[in-house]
C-alpha cells in the first residue's frame, strides 16, 4: 500500500544534519521557534560519520602504537600488534555512540526529525523524497530554511571512486585490512593525515602531489617539519606529478602521472586514494526552484548566514571556505539566533584551524606576510619546541610556536604552531585575538611549567624582545 501524499508546516525546515545543520536545529529549538530537521543520510553529516571523529580515532590509535615501538630512547622496548578489524570496531563504536548522541540533543531541543532527501519546490515549501517502496511523498511548508548540505569528496578525471582499487577518504577511512601499498593522490590535509595513519600501520605509502610541496596552504617552514617527518616514517614524496589514468594490475593499480615538464611516470600500489579536496553538495536541493545565487557551487551569504532571499540560509560546507566544523558550529547557531530575532552575526576574525598530522599544525589568524599585505607592521615572536623542556619529555624536538602581533599596538593579529598537541595550543590564541588582547596581556598571564602552553608564553616574550628561556 502507498502512503498518501502529507503536507506539514514548520517555522525552520534544516536541511542536512552535520555539524551546521544540528547546531542549528538545537539552538533554534532553545529559542522556542518550531523546527524540522530532514538528514538523508546519518546525523552528525560526513565530519561525525565519515570525516572528522573516525579519522582523528585511527590517528589516536595509530599514534599509540607507533610510539610505543618507537621509544627506544626513552628506554622502552616494544613490538606493538595490530588489529585492524578491533581498531575499526572501536572507531565505529564511538562514531554509533556520537550519532545517537546527537539525534538525542535534537529531539531534546523540541525538533521533528525525518529521515529522506529535501528539495525545494518552491520559496516556501520543501519535497521530502524517501527511500524504499510505499513511502509515499511528503512536503513541508516553511517559513525560514537552512541549508546544510555539506560537501563531498571530489572526483578527478579517470579517477572515479569505486571503493575498491580507488577510494575515496570516506573508504579509506571504513578498510579492515591494511594494504600493503598504497598511493595517495593528494597531499593536502585529508591526504596527510590518511598518508600517516597507514604507513604507521605498516602500509608502504607514496604520495602523488601535482604542486611542488605538501600542504600549500601553509607557510614552508610549517609543512617542512611535517614533510621531513612524514619522509622520516617512510612516505615516499612525489611531487609536480598531476595524475592522469589508472588501471588495474594483478598486483593492486598502476597510476600515470605526468611531471612539469612533460614527462610520464608510472607508480604502483594495491589501492588509490584520491584525496584532492572537498566541494558542496547542491545537486541534491532542486535549486532551480528558489532564486538564489550560486559562485563555483558555493552559496552565497552574507554575516548573517543568509542567503539572496532573506528567509534561506545556508551554513556549513556548502556555504564555502573554510570548510571547517566549527566553523558551520558557528553559522548554525547564527543563522538560528537571526531567524529568531537576536541580533547575532558571523564575526570571521578568528577562525581557528588544525591538521592532525604528526606533529600537528595548528593556526589562527594572519601569517606575517598577510599581516604585511593588510598594512600593518608586524612583529614576529617564535619559540623553538627543543628548548621546551615539556615538549622534550614527550621526545619532541622538531616544531615551534609562532605568534603575530601589530608592533605599534601590540594587538595579536595571527599565530601559527607545528608540534605536539597544536590543535589544542592554538585555542589560547584564538581567544587571545577574538578578545583583541595584547602581547603584553599574554606576558602578564602566567602559564603553568612544565607545560607546551609555555612556548606560547615564550614566543609572546619574544615578539616583546622579552625572552626568557630562549
Amino acid at each position: 500500500m502507498v502512503v498518501g501524499d502529507v503536507t506539514t508546516g514548520t517555522d525552520v525546515l534544516v536541511i542536512g544534519g552535520g555539524p551546521g545543520g544540528y547546531v542549528a536545529t538545537i539552538r533554534a529549538g532553545q529559542l522556542d521557534l518550531d523546527v524540522t530537521l530532514v538528514e538523508m543520510d546519518a546525523y552528525g553529516g560526513t565530519c561525525l560519520n565519515h570525516g572528522c571523529i573516525p579519522s582523528k580515532a585511527l590517528i589516536s590509535a595509530t599514534d599509540i602504537a607507533h610510539t610505543a615501538g618507537d621509544a627506544e630512547r626513552m628506554g622502552i622496548y616494544a613490538d606493538p600488534a595490530v588489529d585492524m578489524q578491533g581498531m575499526v570496531s572501536w572507531k565505529d563504536r564511538l562514531v554509533t555512540r556520537l550519532t545517537k548522541g546527537v539525534e538525542s540533543l535534537c529531539e531534546q531541543a523540541g525538533a521533528t526529525l525525518i529521515e529522506g532527501r529535501a528539495e525545494f519546490d518552491g520559496e516556501n515549501r520543501a519535497r521530502i523524497v524517501q527511500s524504499g517502496e510505499g513511502q509515499g511523498s511528503e512536503s513541508i511548508e516553511f517559513e525560514h530554511a537552512i541549508v546544510a548540505t555539506g560537501s563531498r569528496p571530489i572526483e578527478i578525471p579517470n579517477f572515479e571512486f569505486d571503493g575498491e582499487q580507488i577510494l575515496s577518504s570516506r573508504d579509506a577511512l571504513a578498510l579492515d585490512t591494511v594494504p600493503e601499498s598504497l598511493l595517495v593522490v593528494g597531499a593536502g590535509y585529508i591526504g596527510m593525515e590518511l598518508a600517516t595513519v597507514y604507513q604507521k600501520l605498516g602500509c608502504d605509502v607514496t604520495v602523488v602531489e601535482q604542486l611542488d610541496n605538501a600542504l600549500p596552504t601553509y607557510e614552508d617552514d610549517v609543512t617542512k617539519v611535517v614533510r621531513e617527518r612524514a619522509e622520516t616514517l617512510g612516505i615516499d614524496f612525489q611531487f609536480g606529478q598531476t595524475a592522469k589514468n589508472w588501471e588495474e594490475t594483478d598486483e593492486g593499480v598502476v597510476v600515470r602521472a605526468e611531471s612539469d615538464d612533460n614527462e610520464m611516470a608510472e607508480f604502483e600500489g594495491e589501492k588509490c586514494l584520491v584525496a584532492v579536496g572537498r566541494r558542496p553538495v547542491t545537486d541534491t536541493l532542486n535549486l532551480d526552484a528558489v532564486d538564489i545565487e550560486i559562485e563555483e557551487g558555493v552559496i552565497e551569504t552574507d554575516d548573517r548566514a543568509r542567503t539572496s532571499l532573506d528567509h534561506i540560509f545556508a551554513v556549513g560546507d556548502v556555504a564555502g571556505d573554510p570548510m571547517l566544523a566549527h566553523k558551520a558550529f558557528k553559522e548554525g547557531e547564527v543563522a538560528a539566533e537571526v531567524i529568531a530575532g537576536e541580533p547575532s552575526a558571523l564575526d570571521y576574525q578568528a577562525i581557528p584551524a588544525a591538521v592532525f598530522t604528526d606533529p600537528e599544525i595548528g593556526n589562527v589568524g594572519m601569517t606575517e606576510t598577510e599581516a604585511e599585505e593588510a598594512g600593518y607592521d608586524p612583529v614576529v615572536g617564535q619559540m623553538p619546541l627543543r628548548a621546551s623542556g615539556r615538549a622534550l619529555t614527550l621526545n619532541e624536538r622538531e616544531g615551534f610556536v609562532r605568534v603575530v602581533a601589530d608592533d605599534e599596538t601590540g594587538f595579536l593579529l595571527g599565530a601559527q604552531i607545528v608540534g605536539p598537541e597544536a590543535s589544542e595550543l592554538v585555542a589560547e590564541l584564538a581567544v587571545a585575538i577574538e578578545l583583541g588582547a595584547t602581547l603584553e596581556d599574554v606576558a602578564a598571564t602566567i602559564h603553568i611549567h612544565p607545560t607546551l602552553g609555555e612556548a606560547v608564553h615564550e614566543a609572546v616574550k619574544g615578539a616583546l624582545d622579552e625572552s626568557i628561556h630562549y
